[in-house]
């Protein structure tokens, strides 16, 4: 068994290296093993693109081995056409008779298929190696499918005496961002917009800061703006109102009768009702567009309205190396920390809701 999860892990690893790129699907990845050797091993790339099972069996150079090999895959190969012709099909018109897997597909049109044609195929399959890690590495698309909602990611950058922001910044609205963590910090932060699928901000955050939310600082795909407004008070001259990344603008529904901006491909007008309880109403907007992950980048009212309704997965805290004494104060969560890093003079908490 140990062995069984070794290779899984392997896949795991290659697996991660799809974040941020394969979205709508998960992240998968598979090695080959013949004679407790890895002889051909492969990730999902992106959408469309050929699934972890073929690029590890295409990278097999001696496909004779293919019949005595064993195929392990981080999630249950796919049984169904979509943009590519099922794994399963091609793991049994290969010859591979060992088939080992991390954890079930959640996905409705995969769900527990892949294994039976496989096992009906009169393969030897193995379930749940290392499932729980398995299950870790697709928590956005296992959340978005299963509770039909993306994984909820909070962030924000806090003063050593807890403060998202000094008084001055508020009473003087500057729209100029005042910076908490360093270089360093404000990187790693573009980096995980590359990751996920889209970011939130609320109307204060957008007012005072005028942020671009995009991923200059980091070679990635920029992710989907998202921008509460509920009477439409973002002047049309901001950043979030250019057009030139796909944004959607949810405001309440007399404000949208009232809009002058033209709605476009990149900038979409949705309506909820404010007077309601406004993160779930979120939730719907995001799983209507099939946004499988989102960061939640501000401010501290968005921050607490998601803490306070227990909708948020995962929170990262900044803490810099910098004191406000007075201002806006950061939000609180009900739980502590499960780590605790340094990143060259700034603090990094994570935070999970278990």
């Amino acid at each position: 068994m140990k062995i069984h999860e070794n290779y899984i892990n392997r896949c795991i690893q290659l697996a991660e290296i799809g974040l941020g790129t394969t979205y709508p699907n998960p992240l998968v990845g598979s090695v080959i093993v013949y004679n407790n050797k890895i002889i051909g091993e492969g990730w999902h790339h992106r959408a469309g693109e050929p699934h972890a099972e073929v690029n590890a069996i295409n990278s097999v150079k001696d496909k004779s081995n293919l019949k005595k090999a064993t195929i392990y895959v981080s999630l249950e190969p796919c049984s169904h056409y979509g943009k590519t012709p099922p794994c399963s099909d091609l793991i049994i018109a290969s010859g591979i008779k060992n088939i080992v897997i991390g954890s079930i597909d959640p996905f409705p049109a995969v769900s527990g298929k892949g294994i039976k044609k496989l096992m009906d195929a009169g393969c030897q399959v193995i379930v749940g190696i290392l499932d729980s890690e398995c299950n870790l590495l697709n928590r956005r698309f296992f959340t978005f499918h299963k509770s039909q909602r993306p994984y909820i990611i909070l962030k924000w950058a806090e003063s050593e005496d807890g403060f998202l922001a000094p008084k001055s910044s508020e009473e003087n609205h500057t729209r100029e961002p005042i910076w908490i963590t360093n270089k360093y910090s404000q990187q790693l932060v573009h980096k995980w917009r590359s990751e996920e699928m889209g970011i939130l901000v609320g109307t204060n955050t957008a007012l005072l800061d005028n942020p671009k939310l995009n991923t200059r600082l980091w070679e990635g795909k920029n992710p989907v703006r998202v921008l509460i407004d509920q009477h439409l008070r973002l002047p049309k001259d901001s950043a979030l109102l250019d057009k030139s990344t796909r944004t959607i603008v949810i405001c309440g529904d007399k404000a949208q009768k009232l809009n002058s901006i033209d709605s476009s491909e990149n900038l979409i007008f949705e309506t909820m009702d404010f007077n309601l309880e406004i993160t779930s109403q979120i939730c719907q907007i995001m799983y209507k567009h099939e946004i499988q992950s989102i960061i939640i980048e501000g401010g501290a009212k968005t921050l607490q309205s998601f803490i306070d309704s227990g909708l948020w997965d995962e929170a990262r805290v900044f803490t810099g190396e910098i004191q406000f004494k007075d201002g806006t104060k950061a939000p609180n969560l009900p739980t502590p920390p499960k780590s605790k890093q340094n990143k060259t003079g700034d603090i990094l908490r994570i935070y999970t809701n278990d």
